[in-house]
């Protein structure tokens, strides 16, 4: 599985596993639910800004959302 894949597959799953629909996430870290939509899809990215939201908001490390460490 290739980083931007792995990175949407976790996103997604973060979300889930919190009983967040896509636009309250996007809410929460200040983007639309068309924007988490595409990262979920693996069609588009984020900022770097957003990617730290998304860690933070998740608890998780950015090299857990990257792909880099299987380690949340």
């Amino acid at each position: 599985m290739q980083n931007l894949e792995l990175f949407a597959y976790r996103v997604k799953k973060l979300r889930k596993q919190r009983g967040l629909n896509q636009k309250e996430l996007g809410e929460v870290i200040g983007l639309t639910a068309k924007s988490i939509c595409t990262i979920e899809n693996g069609t588009s990215s984020t900022t770097i800004e957003k990617l730290i939201l998304l860690a933070k908001f998740f608890q998780v490390s950015t090299d857990y959302l990257l792909g880099l460490k299987d380690e949340p």
